[in-house]
């Protein structure tokens, strides 16, 4: 039997590599496809499932957010165990919980983070073929991070952009963008409010070259002063790219209160991303 209907929000990890992004369409499967199928399977009525970043081909997740509405009568906090036992390997839901019926990610305030990796050697590595872009050439880091300094706060992306992006305004603000190096392995990390269509990806291109002295580190200020794509570097490829998180700001409205009041909120570890951890990003 059916109860009353109520929303859930899954926390979704995901490898990118075989799908065509997020969002359903018609040229290859995606994530969202995955779910809205294994889900209406699992609870016997049509599902539609709506995600907070709807990544590019490629592109992977360790936290994305995504909610449906259902009448089931399974405990809310189950429905992420029953589920999994349907999905593929490279889709896991690491959480699922009942948050309120009118919250949506995509239309609160949050913070989404998101890495992109590079392997930076002489030769490439087979195991990190998928999770990383390989870039033979001697990088830079301090000129690279130095160069994504210039990133940080509000700004007009329009430069960072790819064509085609469907929003109404190119301005977000950056709270973090860090360059670092762990041996062979170069991390570019970028909070934000909110990405623009391939903008992580054009960022990265961007630092790429200005690692490879092609440009100096100033060169990411003319380029947000232009606001003309051409006057960025190439779009880097979408394997290296990860959504790490999306950090629901404390104050938004999102799980129902509890009997003494208190909003019913998942383990603190996993509201940090701890055990949780661009398409058209928005």
């Amino acid at each position: 039997m059916s109860g009353d209907k109520k929303r859930i929000e899954l926390l979704v990890a995901y490898d990118g590599t075989n799908y065509c992004g997020w969002q359903v369409q018609k040229n290859g499967i995606t994530v969202q496809e995955v779910l809205n199928r294994e889900l209406t399977r699992l609870l016997k009525e049509e599902i539609s499932v709506s995600g907070a970043s709807r990544t590019d081909s490629g592109v992977h997740a360790r936290g994305n957010l995504a909610v449906f509405d259902t009448c089931t009568r399974i405990p809310p906090e189950k429905i992420s165990y029953a589920l999994n036992e349907r999905l593929p390997e490279d889709i896991v839901v690491r959480r699922s919980a009942q948050v309120l019926p009118d919250f949506h990610p995509r239309k609160c305030k949050s913070r989404k983070t998101y890495e992109y990796r590079i392997l930076n050697h002489r030769f490439r590595d087979p195991l990190e073929r998928l999770y990383s872009t390989f870039i033979h050439a001697p990088l830079d880091v301090e000129a690279m991070a130095k160069g994504a300094a210039f990133l940080v706060g509000e700004h007009d992306f329009a430069s960072f952009c790819s064509a085609g992006a469907q929003v109404t305004s190119t301005v977000r603000t950056i709270y973090e963008a860090a360059v670092e190096r762990t041996g062979d392995m170069i991390t570019i990390r970028l909070t934000g409010n909110g990405f623009l269509y391939n903008m992580v990806r054009i960022i990265a291109g961007t630092l790429i070259q200005v690692g490879k002295h092609i440009w100096a580190p100033d060169r990411v200020e003319e380029i947000l002063e232009a606001r003309d794509r051409n006057a960025a570097g190439p779009t880097a490829p979408a394997a290296g790219l990860t959504l790490m998180r999306i950090e629901i700001d404390e104050n938004e409205p999102r799980y129902p209160q509890g009997p003494a009041g208190q909003s019913e909120r998942p383990a603190a570890r996993q509201e940090r991303g701890e055990a949780a951890e661009g398409g058209i990003a928005d």
